[in-house]
């Protein structure tokens, strides 16, 4: 390959999340053992080289003063767009900048619902998505997916139109590919769950920043893109973030296609002063959305393919009562481990701080949805991927 997805960094005293956190109340690695990250959906590969680039070229210049966003910018993400997503007529006035999904998300719920009302959500639901609710002081309404006979997710338009119904919801989340159980919806699946939302007339909010973590064959597609109604109803929210592994330098966007929509969205932004695009950000955008880090990009799939694979291959062969479902986009893995707690007699919180004394840093997925899930980031390097997986085999399962 081109391109480095082998090398082990070191993250440790470099302001690393993944690493310096332990996500499990109580739970604590074994002495002598080093930490494997393999929680919060980051990347622990090196960003692109383009980026870098992009970012070590602005960096020549000494000034950090106001600016203004690029022509590059813009022009950037419309390319991109159109290239990976299909979208030819998208123009600047439809795209905006935002700090991030989570916070597009709260705008969103501050413009279209009141405190104390429903949101609908797919779930397992992302649990920022949570959080973001009980600061805004509203309630997330649940409608679950249900795996068909091939243990593949699906959506229960019924259950979500009667939920919608008795709930008098207004506003609908949806995640496009769906984090945590890495569904890439396919254009029917998409425009069965638009249909319920127009015949409720409700407004779209549309999380689609996994839509470059494609794997295997499978496509996004747009949201917006299902029918005149998704165009035109439905906020979405993009980002080169988990792509690139850029989540500490800030920077998202929202596309929405309706002039009447984005400018109330916009209006309701502006309330807060919040929206400040970082210099550095904008560059590693434009570097992330080249024609190089679109090569990389492609080197990247391979490998998340190549490691999910293996991860679920390891699964079924070696830890018994355990199920997954194979991703079908991002790089997350969505554990069940009700059956295999169920026939050792163990615990869920037992069995979630042997794997973090084991050294393999691991989420809980309950937050999420289901009674004994545990959400797993598999974008590691692959020999770091071997080891946590030899790890929980034989100090774990």
């Amino acid at each position: 390959m081109k391109y480095d997805f082998d090398s082990i960094l070191d993250r440790r005293g470099h302001d690393a999340l993944a690493v310096e956190m332990i996500p499990i109340p109580g739970a604590k690695v074994a002495d002598g053992v080093s930490r494997i990250p393999m929680w919060v959906a980051d990347m622990s590969f090196p960003t692109a080289p383009a980026v870098t680039e992009a970012v070590r070229k602005r960096l020549e210049h000494p000034c950090f003063g106001y600016y203004m966003p690029t022509d590059e910018y813009w022009d950037s993400i419309i390319g991109w767009q159109r290239r990976r997503n299909g979208v030819e007529d998208l123009t600047r006035d439809e795209i905006g900048y935002e700090n991030g999904v989570l916070g597009c998300l709260s705008t969103v719920i501050a413009a279209f619902t009141m405190p104390g009302e429903s949101v609908l959500f797919l779930s397992p639901v992302y649990v920022g998505f949570q959080g973001t609710m009980e600061k805004t002081g509203r309630r997330v309404v649940r409608s679950e997916l249900v795996k068909d006979s091939r243990g593949i997710y699906r959506m229960d338009f019924a259950d979500m139109d009667r939920k919608i119904k008795e709930n008098n919801i207004r506003l609908a989340v949806f995640c496009s590919p769906h984090n945590p159980c890495g569904r890439v919806w396919s254009r029917e699946e998409i425009r069965g769950a638009m249909d319920v939302f127009e015949k409720n007339n409700c407004i779209v909010f549309s999380d689609e920043i996994w839509s470059d973590l494609v794997l295997d064959g499978h496509r996004h597609v747009p949201t917006q893109s299902v029918s005149d109604y998704a165009k035109h109803h439905c906020i979405a929210c993009y980002a080169p973030s988990k792509t690139f592994s850029l989540a500490g330098l800030i920077g998202s966007y929202h596309i929405i296609r309706d002039a009447g929509l984005k400018k109330t969205v916009d209006d309701k932004a502006a309330e807060t002063g919040y929206n400040h695009m970082n210099v550095l950000s904008m560059h590693a955008l434009t570097g992330a959305y080249s024609q190089e880090g679109e090569e990389w990009l492609e080197e990247l799939l391979k490998v998340l393919s190549r490691n999910i694979h293996y991860a679920c291959d390891y699964i079924a062969a070696h830890f018994p009562g355990v199920s997954v479902t194979v991703p079908e986009g991002t790089y997350m893995l969505f554990l069940d481990c009700e059956e295999y707690c169920r026939n050792k007699g163990r615990d869920m919180d037992e069995l979630l701080r042997a794997g973090i004394a084991s050294g393999v840093i691991w989420q809980d997925g309950r937050t999420f949805g289901g009674t004994h899930t545990i959400r797993m980031n598999l974008a590691v390097p692959y020999s770091m991927l071997q080891d946590a997986f030899d790890r929980l085999d034989s100090s774990v399962f």
